[in-house]
């Protein structure tokens, strides 16, 4: 893992169905682009992986140098959910619906 000088970060973040994936994408190559830690070459890659139960997977795979990746993961995990947030994208998480039946009721 650390024998490398770079290392690939790899993120799956969820988006809602009814969610614009080609804004949550763009979102994302933004916040990319700002980030310093983000090596230009090999070029990160965002794109859709896959249509889950509940949401969107995109995977999100930028390079970083080894030193940085634990730091640059966890910002930009943190990154990404607050200016989905402010974007108004949603980010799904599991639910469940309940039926209760009274046997006794006529």
């Amino acid at each position: 893992m650390t024998a490398n000088d770079t290392r690939r970060v790899d993120l799956v973040i969820g988006i809602s169905y009814s969610d614009d994936i080609a804004k949550a994408k763009k979102i994302v190559s933004d916040l990319l682009q700002k980030e310093k830690r983000v090596l230009p070459d090999p070029a990160p890659i965002i794109a859709v992986s896959e249509l889950a139960d509940s949401s969107v997977n995109l995977v999100v795979r930028p390079w970083v140098k080894t030193g940085d990746y634990w730091q640059a993961r966890f910002d930009l995990t943190e990154e990404i959910k607050n200016s989905f947030d402010e974007a108004g994208i949603s980010i799904p998480f599991p639910q469940q619906d309940v039926h209760l039946f009274n046997e006794n009721s006529a």
